[in-house]
């Protein structure tokens, strides 16, 4: 039995947090000895972990100014303070702090596994968390292995480090049978308008999410006859700035932010067209889960959406990264005569592909090579 230790900054309400506790929780247990560690608890995907799954934390709650205290201090001697017991195994499950902390394990015997989920595509971007990034170089070059979430994540990966280390993709794990379950649950806290189109997004309302410009779409939709309602599923400070926006076009009552939902799924069913506005992803879980329940998506070009939804919007439509390009591909869908519904069955297709089963066995296999 593998002894193994999965490193994550925390547990909020992020779409890796998620997914890391998707795939502890669907592990095999006769093979694996799993314990979850965070840097700072309190996390709302903490409820979500089986009792059998060992779990620690660093430090009760965040603190401000972590990131800069923490780098005063070497991955060696971060890695003695917090990580008390041996492992066969550790993987940092996320870019940046836990990668420096878990590169200073002094143990030879210990295999390294560093799992990137963002587009490193700037020396600026893949030194988040370190002192700069020589200092990223050279801990990323002690994992045993780096698992990157998406084709393009790897690819930017390996050209901004001029990495030669053993690399690989291994796509998120997604509870599909708990999400089909949950998404026929009832809606109860809203009524949704059946006499109009309604729309919705799900993540942590920050501005590389987009939901701005999805707010400006939402108007301009509106201004051309298109009747629409747009739903946000999640928490974050870009929220104040977005309701300025809303306010001053009166578009308080169709623009609606409903919160964090343990259960986001059932009001995604509801939804006639599922949109990702951001700017950048690094293998979106919400897409994957929209996929899952059937419900069409339109998306910007960020990574791993043309592995979702095809080079040639097979499964979804693909737009490029900017707001008139979203705007016409939600048009598009939205008005062309059964197109909504021929990309609703594409959907429940395509969801097939990240089966639970799949995801969680390729995940299994690559550590049982270590």
């Amino acid at each position: 039995m593998k002894k193994i230790l999965f490193f994550i900054p925390n547990l909020s309400h992020g779409g890796a947090e998620k997914v890391l506790v998707n795939l502890v929780n669907n592990m095999d247990r006769s093979n694996f000895d799993i314990t979850v560690q965070v840097l700072f608890a309190g996390g709302v995907n903490e409820q979500f972990l089986k009792r059998d799954i060992k779990y620690r934390y660093c430090f009760k709650k965040t603190f401000k100014g972590n990131s800069q205290i923490l780098k005063l201090f070497s991955p060696q001697s971060l890695y003695k303070k917090f990580i008390k017991e041996k492992y066969d195994i550790v993987v940092s499950y996320l870019e940046g702090p836990t990668a420096r902390i878990v590169s200073g394990c002094p143990d030879k015997d210990t295999k390294l596994v560093s799992w990137i989920h963002c587009k490193m595509d700037t020396e600026k971007n893949a030194s988040v968390g370190f002192r700069n990034f020589r200092e990223a170089k050279e801990c990323y070059s002690k994992f045993d292995n780096t698992i990157c979430v998406s084709k393009l994540v790897k690819d930017y990966f390996t050209k901004t480090f001029s990495f030669n280390k053993p690399i690989e993709v291994l796509y998120n794990t997604i509870e599909t049978d708990v999400i089909l379950k949950k998404s026929f649950e009832n809606v109860d806290d809203i009524t949704f308008d059946e006499s109009v189109f309604n729309l919705c997004s799900v993540g942590k309302i920050t501005k590389v999410k987009g939901f701005k410009r999805l707010a400006s779409i939402h108007k301009k939709l509106l201004d051309n006859g298109i009747k629409n309602k747009v739903y946000i599923l999640g928490l974050g400070e870009e929220q104040h700035i977005i309701e300025k926006y809303l306010l001053k076009n009166n578009l308080l009552n169709s623009f609606i932010f409903l919160g964090y939902k343990t259960n986001p799924y059932k009001y995604v069913r509801k939804c006639d067209l599922y949109v990702c506005s951001s700017y950048s992803e690094g293998f979106s879980t919400s897409v994957t889960e929209s996929l899952i329940i059937g419900t069409p998506v339109v998306t910007t070009l960020c990574s791993g959406m043309q592995e979702m939804l095809g080079e040639n919007n097979q499964y979804g439509i693909v737009t490029e990264n900017n707001e008139d390009a979203l705007y016409k591909g939600i048009k598009k869908i939205l008005t062309t005569d059964g197109l909504l519904a021929i990309y609703a069955e594409k959907a429940k297709e395509r969801g097939k592909f990240f089966s639970t089963e799949n995801t969680t066995k390729a995940v299994e296999e690559m550590l049982m090579r270590l």
